[in-house]
C-alpha cells in the first residue's frame, strides 16, 4: 500500500485555504465546514504517517485515538470538539429548528473554526516533520 499520509496532508491545507476563502467571501458556514474538514483530514494524515489507519469524521475522537508518543494537548482536543459541531450542521437546512444554515453562521464562529483548525493542522505538521 502506497504511503498517502501527505496527500492527505495537502488536502487538508487546501481544506483550509478554502475556509480562509470562504470567510473572506461572507459564507461562514462553509468556512466552518471546510476547517472542519481540514482538521479531519490533518489528522488522518497523522494517523497514517504513524502506520495507522483511522476511520470516522469525529476529529477530537481522531486526536484522541493517536498512537502512543503523539498525544495531543487536552486544549486541542476539546477544539476538535468545537470543529465537530461543523460537520453537518452548515451543510443541511434540517439541522436547525429553523432557518437556513447560512443564517445561523457568522463572523465569530468562522474566525474561530479557521483558527482551531489551524492549529491542529500545525500540530500535525510538526510531528509528520
Amino acid at each position: 500500500m502506497p504511503a498517502r499520509s501527505h496527500d492527505w496532508f495537502s488536502q487538508a491545507l487546501r481544506d483550509l485555504e478554502q475556509a480562509e476563502d470562504s470567510r473572506g467571501a461572507g459564507r461562514h458556514e462553509w468556512a466552518c465546514f471546510a476547517a472542519q474538514q481540514a482538521a479531519e483530514k490533518a489528522v488522518e494524515a497523522l494517523h497514517l504517517s504513524a502506520g495507522q489507519e483511522a476511520w470516522g469524521h469525529v476529529v477530537a475522537r481522531l486526536l484522541r485515538e493517536l498512537p502512543a508518543g503523539v498525544e495531543p494537548p487536552a486544549e486541542l482536543i476539546e477544539k476538535g470538539r468545537v470543529l465537530d459541531a461543523y460537520y453537518i450542521p452548515p451543510r443541511y437546512p434540517n439541522s436547525h429548528p429553523e432557518g437556513a444554515p447560512f443564517e445561523h453562521y457568522g463572523p465569530l464562529q468562522s474566525a474561530e473554526a479557521v483558527r482551531y483548525a489551524r492549529e491542529i493542522l500545525d500540530f500535525v505538521r510538526v510531528r509528520m516533520a
